[in-house]
């Protein structure tokens, strides 16, 4: 069966990325967002209520059955949990491309992944909530040095606000829900992982790409990225892919990393989907593809029939 993708998000960075690159393989591709997409966009667009609406999946589904789609791929972080946990609404013919609803929710919220992967071992900054420290001075001591405070639930640079005491912090008038790390000031990675269950004899990958410009400097989206060698930030990709294993995530997973001042990677924050670089490693969309048409789809089998080739293979 040929795949009929429905990409939501379709307006964000990550779904403009997966979209061009479906509609380069020549694969029918149809989005959904929650604005209208300016005039030229190259491709149809149906709005659709927000996340936090309770009809968006009920919305979705009548899109899926009127379009005749088969593959539903989600790029909105604040709809992930919703639609691992209903996926079964849109019927057996339907493959949500998303993980099992309780790996999709502890990505979803920070606090929750940094439970997850300190209990793991999985190297991650140090962290708490602004409850757990006095003001920002006393979080600063107890975390080592600058802190970065952001929303548990958010996605990108939104909301996140580095203290290093230069300035004036109200601590007790912080948003609710909100998660306290300590500042990792070295390289920035955007690791994509493709995850496999434990169970299936296909091996996960991960194409590792550095973020060479950050959108606020040293916080924020990747204005632009570049790719990494065959072996050169392997042990980057090994973390991203504990991460992933630690969660028990499945299918695309955007990973962020950084290294500390002695080089050792840690991970920020996992995304349960795919992110907006993914254009630099083509053979995760792939991957997708195949496992779609064959579930038993063997990525190391695929690289060599394709060409197509992960940097970090584990």
């Amino acid at each position: 069966m040929k795949p009929r993708v429905l990409v939501t998000g379709a307006g964000g960075p990550a779904g403009r990325a997966v979209a061009a690159q479906l509609k380069d393989r020549g694969i029918p591709v149809l989005g959904t967002d929650i604005r209208e997409l300016p005039a030229g966009a190259g491709l149809t667009v149906v709005p659709v209520p927000p996340a936090s609406d309770p009809d968006l999946v009920s919305a979705l589904r009548r899109i899926v059955v009127q379009e005749g789609i088969n593959v539903i791929i989600p790029t909105v972080s604040e709809e992930l949990p919703q639609l691992a946990a209903y996926r079964a609404a849109f019927g057996a013919e339907v493959r949500v491309i998303i993980g099992d609803p309780g790996p999709v929710a502890l990505a979803d919220d920070k606090l929750f992944t940094a439970w997850q992967l300190h209990s793991a071992g999985v190297p991650a900054p140090r962290f708490g909530v602004p409850g757990d420290y006095a003001d920002a001075n006393a979080a600063m001591a107890a975390l080592g040095g600058p802190i970065v405070v952001k929303p548990r639930v958010s996605r990108g640079g939104r909301g996140v606000t580095v203290i290093d005491g230069s300035t004036e912090v109200d601590w007790h008038r912080l948003p609710a829900g909100q998660i306290v790390q300590e500042f990792i000031p070295g390289v920035e990675y955007g690791p994509m992982v493709f995850g496999t269950p434990a169970h299936n004899v296909a091996a996960p990958f991960v194409v590792v790409v550095e973020k060479t410009e950050l959108a606020q400097g040293n916080i924020g989206n990747a204005v632009t990225t570049r790719r990494t060698d065959a072996g050169e930030a392997i042990d980057v990709g090994n973390v991203a892919l504990a991460a992933v294993r630690a969660l028990g995530l499945t299918g695309p997973v955007d990973v962020d990393v950084r290294r500390r001042a002695d080089g050792t990677p840690v991970v920020l924050e996992v995304n349960a989907r795919f992110g907006a670089n993914s254009a630099r490693a083509p053979e995760l969309l792939d991957a997708v593809l195949a496992s779609f048409a064959l579930p038993a789809f063997n990525p190391a089998s695929f690289r060599q029939s394709t060409g197509a080739y992960a940097n970090v293979l584990v």
